[in-house]
This record gives C-alpha cells, structure tokens and sequence, in this order.
C-alpha cells in the first residue's frame, strides 16, 4: 500500500496530534492510581472494588479491540478515530459528572471501550503514512506520550484532585480532548487508500482471515510476551516501594516524575537508533538488558532517594523503551490489506496481557506477618524468561525489504 505523502510540516502536525490523542487516552487510564484513596473514601468501596475500577478499563480496552477488529479496515481512519474520539471524551466526561460507584463504573467502562480502539487506530495511522523507514522516530514521539502522562498525570492529578476535587482531573482530560479533537481535524489527511481492495469475507472471516496469518501469529505472540516482561513488575512497584523499601508515600510521585522525564528524553533517541540501527537489533538490546533493573529494584533493600530513583530512571528507560522498536516491528509485519483489523486485534492483545500479568503476579508474590512483601524477585524471574522468549520471537517475524539499516537524514521544509 502507498504511503500518503505529507509535507515535513504536516508530518510534524500529524505525529503531534497523535501523541496528543494517546496522551489523553493513557492519562485518563493513569490519573486514576493516585486517586484510590479519595475513591475508597468518598464511595465507601473496598480497595477490591477500587480495583475493579481499574480493571474495567483495560478489559473493555481489550474487548472493544477484539470486537473492533473487523470493522477497523471498513471505515475512512480520519472520519473513524473522530467519532471515536468524541465518545471517548464524552464517556470520560461521565466519569466527570459520576455521582456514585455505579455511574462511575459504567462510565469507566465506556471510556474503555473506546480508547482500547483509538490506540490500535493511531498505530495504524501511523503505518500508513510514515514510510517504513522513518516509522521508528515516529513511533518515538508518539510513545512519548506515556513519558508525558507520567510525568503530568500522577503528580498533576493529585494537585488537581486536591485543590478542586477528585472530578477535576477527568474534566481536565475532557478539555484536552476538545483541543486535540481540533487539531485531529485539520492534522490527519483523509484515509480511504485501503478501502480500494474489496474483500467478500464476512465480518468474521476477516478477523479469522487475519489471525490465519503465520506473521500476524508471530507478532501476537511476541506482543504478549513483551508486554508480559513488564507488568508482571509494574501493578506493584507502589506497594512493595512502601512496604519493603520503607519510601514515604509523599516520594512516590517524584520517582514517577524522574522516571517520566528520562523516558520522555529517552524515547526519541531510541526512536533514532531504532530507525539507524534497524528494529529488531535494537529491540535485541533493550530486551536482553531488561532483566538487570528488573531484579535490582525487586531484590535492593532500603536505599537513599537518589540511588531508589536511579534504578527507577533505568527501570523506565529500558522497559518502556522496547516499546518503540517492538511496535514499529508489530505495525511493519501486518498485511496492508488487513493492517487495522491486525492493529486492533494486536492492541487487544496488549490489554489482555497487561491483565494476564497483573493477575500472575499477584500470585506470585504475598505477605509475610509483619505485612513486607514476599516473592517480588519472582515475578523479576518470570518477567526476564518472558524477555527471552520475545526475542526468539521477534526473529520469527518477517519485516520488510527496507528493514535494513539505513542512514536517516533529519527532515526540512
């Protein structure tokens, strides 16, 4: 399929558009964490309801990928990730508005639903018009979308939460909406390029067409196990920060902020050595390195500041830096023909496997008598095995010709 040529300018438009979509996409799911205590409170739920609240989000991700996944390739991507967008805003401005657990659960639920499918359509916008060979930078910039919200959405939420109250961060993630849904509007460029390869399959035949793919099988699988490698740690850091490493909770948002800003500094240069270096090799890198802050920070015992968020800082870095070259492969391995339904299926993947993670973890590790957190170096042990497997799987992925390293020269008007 041929890439839609943009002039330098517009691609910087369009890529910042995106990442400002995926921003308010994964802020809305992230400025939740902080929160927990004022929703435990002010509904008088249990921290298992709390969790529910958080689960409901990334499963209705994952089922609203799956569903979508036939109907993606159907539809112009502008006109489609618009009207998605604006239900998004519209269920987040719900969980504004909530007034009890259950109006909350529902609107959660919603919000869910439609940003599982926006991330797969930003992907896929992406694939389609950046060129093969630049798709890592640009994948660079518009991952750096989880650096921002980590950095903005924790400490920013509990500003907002306690200066206001717990509804202001939604109604802020509502007022973004309204800005990058205006910005989508004039940034992406009409995208029918697809919708000129009929297809007689029926809506189910196409997601089982897709899933029949051996590359589509490859990437799934190696999605799953990249995405494995990180959350079997992540849902607990905060947990086992406070119990065993005696951090006052008062630090925890500013571990997040370091974390943040190195991963929002560290994404583009990735994002360059991605495309220089070539996808895979570079992905090679990170994933062999990762098992190093994964067993340092769930084995070091109480430590100063300074060194806990040095280890934090290479912790993000790494772990959320193989995201780069391994999305960049993912969205290169697809079937043009068939790239919205993969993306969609493979963004449900990615939410099916957080929860996948999340939940062996929790088995993994548990409590000792005087309340310290135990087996923590397990799921580091399990995480690191899973880093493994990706990179045998990541070799088992057919790319395209033009996969090559090549030199990448900065782009001028």
């Amino acid at each position: 399929m041929s890439h839609t040529s943009l002039t330098p300018t517009r691609e910087r438009m369009l890529l910042v558009t995106l990442a400002g979509i995926q921003f308010t996409y994964i802020l809305d799911f992230m400025v939740m964490m902080p929160l927990g205590p004022q929703f435990t409170t002010i509904f008088q739920i249990s921290d298992a309801q709390f969790g529910a609240l958080v689960s409901a989000y990334t499963f209705s991700a994952g089922a609203s990928g799956l569903a979508a996944s036939a109907y993606l390739d159907r539809f112009d991507r502008k006109r489609l990730i618009l009207v998605l967008y604006v239900l998004f805003a519209l269920s987040t401005m719900g969980c504004a508005l909530a007034q009890s657990y259950g109006q909350f659960f529902v609107a959660r639920v919603f919000a869910g639903l439609f940003g599982g499918v926006l991330s797969a359509l930003i992907q896929t916008i992406l694939a389609d018009v950046i060129p093969f060979e630049r798709r890592g930078r640009a994948m660079g910039v518009v991952m750096s979308a989880f650096s921002v919200s980590t950095v903005a959405g924790v400490p920013l939420g509990l500003y907002l939460a306690a200066a206001f109250s717990w509804h202001a961060p939604f109604w802020l993630v509502v007022g973004m909406c309204a800005v990058f849904g205006a910005m989508a509007y004039w940034a992406i460029p009409p995208l029918r390029a697809h919708l000129n390869q009929p297809d007689q399959r029926s809506v189910w035949g196409e997601i089982v067409a897709t899933v029949q793919e051996r590359n589509h099988q490859w990437s799934f699988a190696f999605t799953t196990a990249s995405i494995v490698t990180g959350f079997m740690i992540i849902p607990y850091i905060t947990i086992y920060l406070e119990a065993n490493l005696r951090v006052p909770n008062t630090d925890i948002p500013l571990l997040y902020l370091a974390g943040g800003a190195a991963t929002l500094i560290s994404a583009r240069w990735i994002g360059v050595l991605t495309d220089r270096l070539g996808k895979r090799l570079v992905y090679e890198r990170l994933a062999m390195l990762v098992g190093i802050p994964l067993f340092v920070l769930t084995l070091m015992p109480p430590s100063p500041l300074w060194v806990l968020t040095i280890v934090y800082v290479v912790f993000f870095v790494i772990v959320s830096g193989r995201m780069i070259p391994s999305m960049a492969m993912v969205t290169s391995a697809a079937n043009p023909k068939r790239r919205g339904t993969f993306m969609a299926i493979s963004g449900a993947v990615q939410s099916f496997a957080m929860g996948l993670a999340a939940l062996v973890g929790g088995l993994l590790i548990g409590r000792s008598p005087d309340g310290m957190v135990t087996g923590y170096w397990l799921t580091a042990l399990f995480g690191t095995l899973a880093s493994f497997a990706s990179v045998w799987l990541a070799r088992q992925i057919k790319l395209p010709e033009s996969s090559a390293p090549q030199p990448v020269k900065p782009a001028a008007d």
